[in-house]
C-alpha cells in the first residue's frame, strides 16, 4: 500500500498502514510473529481485555535519519517496562528481544510510511498485549495477544514544535490511587483522564497537571507525559510511585547530567512552581511541550483562580528545554552523536 501523505501535516492520528506484527501466547508458548495485513482484529466477545481491562501498551518512534539509516529509539526500555506491566498484571509478556524484533519488523513492513527526514516527523510504533482467552471468572489471563503497530506522525498537539501551552492544575479529578497502578502503563489508566481532559479543553487550556491524590499538594506528572522543570542548573522532576518512568524524561535527566546539569528527582510541592524558570511536559510523543502557564484552582471549571504561574514566554521555548530538545531529537536523527548508543539502527 502506498499513499501520498503530506508530510509536513501529518498530526497523531489513525493511518492504515501496510500491516500489524502479531504472536498469540497459548498453552505456555509464543507463536512465532507473524505480518497481518488485515488490520481488522476479531476477539471472542468474552475475551478478558474487553471486560476486565487486562492490557498494557508501549509507545516508541523509529525515525529515518540524516544519513538515510533507521534508527529505533531505546526500543530496549519500552520493552522492559512492557514486562513490568506484565508481572503486575500476571500476564505473559515478550522477551526483550521479541520485543525488540517485532518492533523492527513492522518498520521495515511500514517503510512506506516512515516520513524523510527534515519534517520533523517519525513512525509512532504502538506495542499492545492484551488478555485474549475468553472468560467470565476475575483470573489472569491464560491466552495473551501481542501486537505491534505503527503509524507516521507529526506534532502530537497539531502545533509546532516547542509551541509554549497553558495548563490548569487537576484538583478534583485524581489520575492515579496512592498505591495503585499510576506508575504501570495500562490501558486502564487513560480513561479516567477523558473526562478531566474535555473539561479543561472547554475551559481553555491545553493540558492537565495532575498532583498526588493522597494530599493534592506535590506534583505527579500532566495528564499526557511527565513533569520536569529548570531551576538555575538543575533539572528537576518529580519523584512519586504513581508516575510512570518515562523513557523520554529518563533520557533527557541523563542529558542534562552530560551538560553539567545537577539532576533532581525528588518531591516536588506545588508552592514551588513560582521558583522554576521553565517547565515542561516530556513524553515519547509530545518530546517536550514548553508549559508557559499552570493556572490553580479547586476545580477545573472553577472561576475563581487560587495560583497563576507563568514560565518564561508564551511564544518561544526557555533555552535549556530547547538545548535539551535539540539534543535528543538529533540523536534521533542522526545529527548528534549517539554517545550513550540509544538508539538500533536498521
Amino acid at each position: 500500500m502506498k499513499q501520498n501523505l503530506d508530510w509536513n501535516n501529518l498530526g497523531f492520528e489513525v493511518r492504515e498502514t501496510n500491516a500489524v506484527i502479531v504472536s498469540k501466547f497459548k498453552d505456555g508458548v509464543w507463536s512465532e510473529p507473524e505480518v497481518v495485513k488485515d488490520l481488522n482484529m476479531v476477539l471472542n466477545v468474552y475475551s478478558g481485555v474487553l471486560h476486565y481491562a487486562n492490557s498494557c501498551f508501549e509507545g516508541l518512534k523509529a525515525f529515518r535519519g540524516v544519513d538515510g539509516k533507521v534508527r529505533l529509539f531505546r526500543p530496549d526500555e519500552n520493552a522492559r517496562r512492557m514486562q513490568r506491566a506484565g508481572v503486575f498484571l500476571d500476564m505473559a509478556y515478550p522477551s526483550e528481544e521479541m520485543f525488540v524484533k517485532m518492533c523492527l519488523m513492522c518498520v521495515k513492513e511500514n517503510l512506506d510510511f516512515l516520513p524523510p527526514y527534515g519534517y520533523n516527523a517519525s513512525m509512532y510504533l504502538r506495542p499492545l498485549l492484551i488478555g485474549s482467552n475468553p472468560q467470565l471468572n476475575l483470573l489472569t489471563s491464560t491466552e495473551v495477544t501481542f501486537i505491534v503497530m505503527g503509524n507516521p506522525v507529526g506534532s502530537y498537539s497539531g502545533t509546532a514544535s516547542l509551541t509554549p501551552v497553558n495548563a490548569v492544575i487537576c484538583r478534583d479529578f485524581d489520575r492515579a490511587a496512592p498505591n495503585g497502578t499510576g506508575s504501570y502503563k495500562l490501558s486502564a489508566n487513560y480513561a479516567p483522564s477523558f473526562r478531566a481532559y474535555n473539561r479543561a479543553h472547554a475551559a481553555g487550556y491545553k493540558e492537565i497537571l495532575f498532583t498526588d491524590s493522597l494530599t493534592h499538594t506535590k506534583i505527579d506528572e500532566f495528564g499526557s507525559s511527565n513533569f520536569f522543570a529548570i531551576k538555575g542548573n538543575s533539572y528537576v522532576t518529580p519523584l512519586s510511585d504513581s508516575v510512570l518512568p518515562s523513557i523520554t524524561n529518563k533520557s533527557l535527566q541523563q542529558l542534562a547530567a552530560d551538560f553539567g546539569m545537577r539532576v533532581e528527582k525528588r518531591v516536588v510541592p506545588v508552592s514551588e512552581l513560582d521558583e522554576f524558570s521553565e517547565v515542561n511536559a516530556c513524553g515519547t510523543a509530545v518530546v517536550i511541550t514548553p508549559i508557559w502557564n499552570i493556572v490553580d484552582k479547586a476545580t477545573i471549571e472553577d472561576s475563581a483562580i487560587i495560583g497563576n504561574h507563568v514560565f518564561g514566554s508564551k511564544e518561544v521555548c526557555g533555552k535549556t528545554s530547547a538545548m535539551l530538545y535539540n539534543t535528543i531529537r538529533g540523536i534521533q536523527d542522526g545529527t548528534v552523536e549517539d554517545a550513550h548508543s540509544w538508539c538500533i539502527t536498521l
